[in-house]
């Protein structure tokens, strides 16, 4: 039943949903603007980060070293992968690339379904994230409220890497011109290592900042990398600022839709990716040309 309330709490559900979209497409998007892989392996990444971070906090008890624990573990894998993996495929057909980072994703899976089971994993939330905020018009989990806020950092700091540092320099020239990049010099398989590592560790910290919102299950990720392809394309494959906006919209779309029909969400998400694509074929601030 349609009331405003509900279509108020829902629109917070979306900025939450959305907000950590656009964390894991950011990870997404400079993977691909960057190295040209169309890394299908990004939602398992996200699925790993929950389940290391589950590991941590059973250890320890504590939320910020599971957060800590749980992105670096899937920086470290992002490097291994790509040093052991990924640079044999840069020159490689797309079809490779995609077959090769989806193998990745099946053996993840079920690499985690052997260790940790089929039965969902829950964590959680910290003490400060307990219970409920009063917002003046509405009772708000403070969790999910707290969960805008560590994104939007975790955002900054990624912001801060790509435009406030000479690694970020570098990044941002390659998605306009690897070849250019390559001809000054610059080692760029140790700039693509970094990068690859980057963006797993943005799919892993989304995947344990998540876990206390949605339980964790080894198929977790399938859903999320639809949803995460859909913002890149949304917001302009290569593009840190489109992945924000994609994200939020993609949110906004499937929070709203899941309101009145749950059914029609994934539809109204593709209806508005072909409409982005009809009116503006390179995204909303995608770049003209990776060549």
């Amino acid at each position: 039943m349609f009331t405003w309330g509900n279509l108020v709490s829902q629109m917070f559900n979306g900025l939450v949903l959305g907000a950590l979209l656009a964390l894991i497409s950011s990870g997404l998007t400079i993977i691909y603007g960057t190295l040209g892989v169309l890394n299908l392996a990004h939602g398992a990444m996200f699925m790993v980060g929950g389940y290391a971070g589950y590991l941590v906090f059973e250890g320890t008890g504590s939320f910020p070293l599971a957060i800590l624990g749980g992105a670096l573990f899937v920086m470290i894998l992002g490097v291994a992968i790509e040093r052991l993996i990924i640079r044999h495929f840069y020159d490689r057909p797309p079809e490779d690339q995609m077959l090769v980072t989806f193998g990745l994703a099946i053996c993840l899976v079920e690499l985690v379904r052997f260790l940790f089971g089929s039965l969902s994993k829950s964590v959680p939330p910290p003490a400060w994230g307990q219970g409920v905020t009063q917002l003046g018009f509405m009772l708000y989990p403070t969790y999910r409220l707290a969960v805008v806020g560590i994104v939007a950092l975790a955002l900054g700091a990624l912001y801060v890497v790509l435009y406030r540092t000479r690694l970020g320099m570098i990044v941002r020239a390659g998605i306009e011109d690897a070849v250019m990049v390559d001809s000054l010099g610059i080692n760029v398989f140790r700039i693509f290592m970094v990068v690859f590592g980057i963006g797993a560790m943005a799919a892993g910290f989304a995947g344990i900042v998540n876990a206390p919102v949605v339980s964790l299950s080894p198929d977790m990720g399938e859903a999320i990398l639809v949803q995460t392809f859909v913002v890149v394309v949304i917001g302009g494959v290569g593009s840190f600022p489109g992945a924000i906006l994609g994200g939020l919209i993609a949110g906004q779309i499937l929070s709203i839709t899941s309101m009145i029909n749950p059914g029609y969400s994934y539809v109204m998400l593709f209806a508005a990716m072909t409409l982005v694509l009809l009116v503006r074929p390179r995204g909303l601030f995608g770049p003209r040309s990776r060549d």
